[in-house]
């Protein structure tokens, strides 16, 4: 009896690739007694945690490759660059109506709002760390910026 292998219902699997095509999900997984069945568009549950910003599983892959690239390319201006000190959205007036709080060619003074990240819904003032001309935005109003992502350069 060790040997005998539970008889696996073809109906129930088709059932459930039906509602991954008709609900756009990558993956569904159900649990019925010592069953449990996982229908994945993915070929591996390693590739599932990667559609989160991707939509197709092959994607991810290769953009992990060039990740590390990518990361490393705004290194460059990053020994300038103020970074972002939390996660959220990023304004670059007081109001959507106003003029910016810095524009490039700009001279700050260390101290000096420079933009604002909205987080949980709290709209934090970034002064600039040092003063200095501002010489490059890379970073767009309304847009979402992560920690540590580089948003003015100062020189």
């Amino acid at each position: 009896m060790a040997n005998r292998k539970p008889s696996i219902d073809q109906d129930l699997i088709r059932d459930l690739a039906n509602i991954l095509n008709e609900t756009d999900l990558t993956e569904i997984e159900i649990e019925q007694d010592d069953l449990r069945v996982r229908v994945s568009r993915a070929g591996t549950p390693q590739t599932v945690h990667a559609p989160v910003s991707h939509a197709a599983a092959p994607a991810p892959e290769p953009a992990a490759a060039p990740s590390p690239a990518a990361a490393t390319t705004p290194a460059a201006p990053s020994a300038n660059a103020v970074t972002a000190p939390m996660v959220g959205t990023v304004y670059l007036a007081p109001a959507p109506d106003a003029k910016p709080f810095v524009e490039v060619g700009q001279t700050v003074k260390e101290g000096q709002t420079i933009l604002i990240i909205e987080a949980m819904k709290t709209m934090n003032q970034i002064p600039a760390p040092r003063s200095g001309k501002v010489v490059d935005v890379l970073v767009s109003d309304g847009h979402p910026v992560e920690f540590a992502e580089p948003m003015i350069v100062i020189e």
